[in-house]
């Protein structure tokens, strides 16, 4: 398993190495998932791009972390450190939910590192007040009996109506929970995520172009919300995904392909 020592941890990460363009892609996934989260737009870009995944500390094969809160700040500088380590000194970034949370704050920060950014199912504010009260009862009940116990709950949190109402994707759908609810040790994560502070001061700052994706059933960050964020970025422009969620990587992979392969062309 490929393993990086970088900030005082080991990430497990992906790399497919050259592809024909010479252009790289960061791929940085959201709470409770990991790299696979964006195996479909891997495979489909890989032969052009060299595609870098990674997981967060503390989430899937990554070490653990044994603070009480893996805050925003820290998964940047894990990226920092962890791109500098493979040798990458600009590529575009893609950044689901909380991964989304680091490629601003690294876009916003590092200009130079920074070609072109994607910005997928993401805000620039805070957690909603009215969510936390929520978030931190089920983050503290699966880390007192174990995560599959809030499966059911967190489905319609991270997955559209529409892969859940689909009775040929059940199957797809476990399998994302089983991700989803891995490790016991997640709600450090889920700390960071809850009590992040806003970037959205920073996100005058931005100079690369960007894309903004958002499904049109996420109830976690609204296509709403995705529209401040784009008119809050100078130049952005905002793309919705048909019949996704949360995740739409995964829900409507195709669509979400061709966003980023018309994005990245342009």
């Amino acid at each position: 398993m490929p393993t990086l020592a970088v900030n005082g941890t080991e990430l497990y990460y992906e790399d497919t190495g050259p592809g024909s363009t010479g252009e790289t892609i960061a791929f940085m996934h959201g709470l409770l998932w990991d790299a696979s989260l964006f195996a479909p737009q891997i495979a489909a870009l890989r032969d052009r791009y060299r595609c870098v995944a990674w997981d967060h500390r503390g989430q899937g094969r990554s070490a653990s972390d044994r603070r009480h809160c893996i805050d925003m700040e820290l998964c940047t500088q894990d990226a920092v450190a962890l791109l500098a380590a493979l040798g990458i000194a600009r590529c575009h970034l893609a950044g689901l939910s909380m991964g989304g949370f680091v490629a601003m704050r690294l876009a916003a920060r590092r200009p130079q590192l920074v070609g072109k950014l994607i910005l997928i199912d993401t805000s620039a504010d805070p957690e909603q007040l009215e969510n936390v009260p929520r978030y931190r009862m089920l983050s503290r009940v699966a880390r007192l009996l174990g995560p599959r116990i809030i499966a059911k709950r967190v489905a319609p949190i991270m997955l559209g109506a529409s892969i859940l109402h689909d009775p040929g994707r059940r199957a797809e759908v476990s399998r994302y929970l089983m991700v989803m609810t891995a490790r016991r040790d997640v709600w450090r994560a889920v700390n960071g995520v809850i009590d992040r502070a806003g970037c959205v001061d920073e996100l005058p700052q931005i100079a690369a172009p960007c894309l903004v994706l958002v499904g049109d059933e996420d109830v976690a960050t609204t296509p709403v919300k995705a529209a401040q964020l784009t008119a809050a970025i100078r130049g952005a422009r905002l793309v919705h995904i048909p019949r996704a969620g949360h995740s739409s990587t995964v829900e409507s992979p195709r669509e979400v392909i061709a966003a980023i392969e018309h994005f990245l062309r342009e």
